[in-house]
């Protein structure tokens, strides 16, 4: 039963939430605020690295709550960036984190790449990565179920 009688906005906040409980898990953090930017972070700056229609199928599969978060501020006309290396990427996640500084920042970038591959199907995760320059890939480890 639907606490706002708005089902579909009911099961993207679960969703969304299981999501966060689940890479939180991951992460051993106990902090979901934090986990949540982390993953709002990430999904950004690869929205940011991929051509329009990739970062689009992309987005296609995210909980409708993320969608949003993830389309937040997203300027076309200014992606794919121009500068796509790894130590661009994560620095755009340690941004984020300026005032709450992250340790092993690429340590955290990939436990979040092996949770979206988890989340996302495995023929959008090859698109995906594909799509994105080959130093930043080695952190987007090839899961199991994503070969």
């Amino acid at each position: 039963m639907s606490t706002t009688g708005l089902e579909g906005i009911d099961h993207t906040v679960q969703v969304t939430h299981s999501w966060i409980n689940d890479l939180d898990s991951a992460l051993g953090w106990q902090n979901k605020k934090r986990t949540y930017r982390l993953l709002r972070s990430v999904l950004q700056a690869i929205r940011d690295w991929l051509p329009t229609n990739e970062m689009a199928d992309f987005a296609a599969q995210l909980p409708e709550l993320l969608r949003g978060a993830y389309y937040e501020h997203w300027r076309p006309a200014t992606t794919p960036v121009a500068h796509r290396k790894r130590a661009d990427f994560l620095a755009r996640i340690d941004e984020a984190f300026a005032n709450d500084p992250l340790a092993f920042t690429p340590d955290l970038v990939s436990t979040v790449f092996v949770f979206l591959s988890d989340k996302i199907s495995r023929g959008e995760i090859k698109d995906v990565r594909h799509a994105l320059p080959a130093d930043l890939r080695e952190l987007w480890p090839v899961s199991p179920r994503a070969a």
